[in-house]
């Protein structure tokens, strides 16, 4: 007896903007380029600013607006303020139709 089992497919992250470990100007808008399609209602990111120039501060949650994208593998994330310099985390998760969840944490910097 052979048995099968079907491959079992996750999203992966494809690409970001900024990129881990990024030093960028203030970004508008983050987006993160996965290689399937997304659920909006179960797909979304936190931001966090984890350091400022010159100030000891506690890690500060960011306020973002997050969905899917039109092309549906595009999970953007808008800021409902301007980003300030400073070291900031974002940690992100995405299910797919198939309910696989995945998720990841990289940092960037703002200059």
């Amino acid at each position: 007896l052979i048995s099968g089992t079907a491959a079992q497919a996750h999203p992966k992250l494809v690409s970001s903007t900024p990129g881990a470990d990024a030093t960028v100007e203030r970004p508008a808008k983050i987006e993160l380029r996965f290689n399937e399609t997304l659920v909006n209602q179960f797909s979304g990111v936190d931001l966090v600013m984890t350091d400022m120039p010159g100030m000891k501060m506690p890690p500060m949650k960011i306020a973002v607006d997050a969905s899917v994208g039109a092309d549906g593998k595009t999970l953007v994330a808008v800021p409902k303020s301007a980003l300030h310099t400073g070291t900031y985390k974002l940690d992100w998760h995405a299910v797919t139709a198939d309910t696989h969840r995945v998720n990841g944490t990289f940092n960037f910097e703002v200059k």
